[in-house]
């Protein structure tokens, strides 16, 4: 039973990640794993600086998605 609670909890987490992306919100925790497991020497911008740069980067000029 424990594992099958195992995986509905991943897929939740799965499903949950993907309409956080589709609707263009980054994910912070996905982000600090990066960060942990990539870059173990560099500290990780906190959770205020991740989101402000990630809106810079979607909405800096010439970035535009539209037409």
């Amino acid at each position: 039973m424990t594992a099958l609670v195992s995986r509905v909890s991943g897929l939740c987490r799965k499903i949950a990640q993907t309409a956080r992306l589709a609707c263009g919100v980054p994910d912070y925790d996905n982000y600090l794993r990066h960060m942990r497991e990539q870059h173990p020497q560099t500290p990780p911008m906190t959770h205020e600086q991740f989101f402000a740069n990630r809106l810079q980067a979607r909405y800096r000029p010439g970035s535009s998605r539209c037409c």
